[in-house]
């Protein structure tokens, strides 16, 4: 069972082409970057994968389940989605909410607990916050904490509902190099538990900076202007010439402890 599968997937709003003839398989056991420039499509893309948007015409099928003959309301339970509009909603909805409570609530997909939950979740709860070095955390209101913390919990969160399909949408940004870096090595450390546990969960990280593709993502689809420029093994992908060709701009890469840097000109 293939876990993203696109066929010739193309959406024209009006009179624009947002995504053009999108071909992009994500197989078990693959990590991928989705890599872009701001307006690329890769927000485009998150929304038809989740259901939200319709593509004009092409096919799609995630965790096995084709678009057209399944309940995508069921489906989206499968699917983890980490990004600034979750962290905007809580802050709305819920900004009292204790750190601990918003973990244990991906288990029940709400914002705030709304139902009664036992000891077995919080210490679940507990430690998913541990894997993301934020169990200090676990009492304090979703208000207070900082950007970088409010991440943590986020993706806590996300890993409390055990989904098949985990999408992290620009985790870091509005980050610090520091707050940047642990993250990343807090999610790097949570995965590897999580595989070491024998759960499978196919983790699509989403991103314009190509120093956070970390040594566990395996493939990259690199998108400009609704097109795929190039997809595959990353070390195949991520050269001087696609990058420069996708972000407009020469561009020089070295790989240091298997992540890329970057450098203009």
């Amino acid at each position: 069972m293939d876990i993203i599968r696109m066929r010739n997937v193309t959406w024209i709003r009006g009179e624009k082409t947002i995504l053009n003839e999108i071909d992009w398989t994500v197989r078990p056991g693959e990590h991928w970057a989705l890599l872009g420039l701001n307006g690329s499509g890769k927000t485009s893309l998150l929304q038809i994968i989740n259901g939200y948007q319709w593509p004009t015409r092409g096919e799609i099928a995630v965790l096995g389940k084709t678009f057209g003959r399944v309940d995508l309301r069921d489906l989206r339970k499968q699917i983890g989605w980490v990004s600034t509009s979750m962290s905007n909603r809580f802050q709305a909805d819920a900004p009292a909410e204790k750190a601990l409570d918003v973990v244990i609530s991906g288990k029940y997909a709400s914002i705030g607990l709304w139902e009664a939950v036992d000891h077995r979740d919080r210490e679940q709860a507990m430690d998913m916050l541990r894997r993301f070095s934020a169990e200090h955390l676990a009492d304090s209101p979703f208000q207070t904490l900082s950007q970088g913390e409010r991440q943590r919990v986020l993706i806590a969160r996300a890993f409390m509902a055990q989904p098949s399909l985990l999408i992290l949408d620009e985790p870091c940004t509005g980050l610090d190099v520091r707050a940047r870096e642990g993250l990343l090595n807090s999610l790097s450390q949570a995965q590897e538990a999580n595989a070491n546990g024998g759960d499978s969960i196919s983790i699509v990280y989403v991103t314009h900076h190509v120093e956070e593709i970390l040594p566990f993502i395996s493939h990259v689809l690199i998108l400009d202007e609704g097109h795929i420029v190039a997809q595959g093994p990353k070390r195949e992908v991520l050269t001087d010439a696609v990058l420069s060709s996708a972000f407009h701009v020469p561009v020089k890469t070295s790989w240091q402890s298997d992540r890329l840097w970057l450098s203009v000109g």
